[in-house]
């Protein structure tokens, strides 16, 4: 699989935020069917300056929502990775955003 196939999208929330900040991990979702070692290699394609220290990978089950009042729907699940990047690497997840 190609690196832009691997990796879906960053994962941006206040917990995301904070570990990014303090622990330098930053969250993605990615494809159902990636590996530790594939993700790896996709985030160090995807940025070059950066260099990988840890992969933890979650699966997040599926869930019923409802919409209307009766009509039941099915959210899939999807697979989340926690990256550790080592000391002193950041990713720049908002490019071109000035504050």
């Amino acid at each position: 699989m190609h690196w832009r196939e691997i990796i879906r999208r960053p994962l941006i929330t206040e917990k995301s935020n904070k570990m990014a900040d303090w622990n330098n991990q930053y969250t993605f979702v990615v494809d159902s069917r990636a590996n530790k070692l594939q993700i790896k290699q996709a985030i160090e394609l995807a940025w070059p300056d950066v260099t990988v220290e840890k992969v933890r990978i979650a699966n997040m089950p599926a869930k019923r929502g409802r919409r209307m009042r009766r009509m039941m729907v099915r959210k899939p699940g999807w697979k989340k990775a926690i990256v550790t990047l080592i000391p002193g690497d950041s990713i720049d997840l908002f490019e071109g955003v000035s504050q």
